[in-house]
């Protein structure tokens, strides 16, 4: 899994660094599905927008988004929305995959 984070209008600290790291231990379970988890972080006044695209094996891409005015209350708002997402993809591939497995079987018959 590649990451990427980058600021825009914001210096990224090593503290926001590390904080990021330490959430990314919530993707542990599907790392071996995502491709690219690209993070950017920029702020307009006194607000934080934060937003992270993922690019799935499969193809599909997401977008998420949140904003906070505590840039660690929107990392971990951010991190929330990135979890579902990732969980919902997981188990539509997983579904996929065991529905098709099922109907292969089907079709084919026992073989004489």
């Amino acid at each position: 899994m590649n990451i990427e984070i980058k600021g825009i209008h914001v210096e990224i600290t090593d503290k926001m660094r590390d904080y990021i790291d330490k959430k990314l231990h919530r993707l542990e379970f599907v790392a071996e599905h995502i491709i690219d988890l690209l993070v950017f972080v920029s702020q307009e006044k006194r607000r934080y927008n934060l937003e992270a695209n993922i690019n799935f094996r499969w193809g599909n891409s997401n977008h998420m988004r949140a904003k906070s005015f505590d840039i660690f209350e929107g990392i971990d708002k951010l991190f929330d929305k990135v979890e579902m997402k990732v969980l919902k993809e997981k188990n539509k591939i997983q579904d996929h995959k065991g529905h098709d497995s099922v109907r292969s079987g089907e079709a084919a018959g026992p073989e004489s």
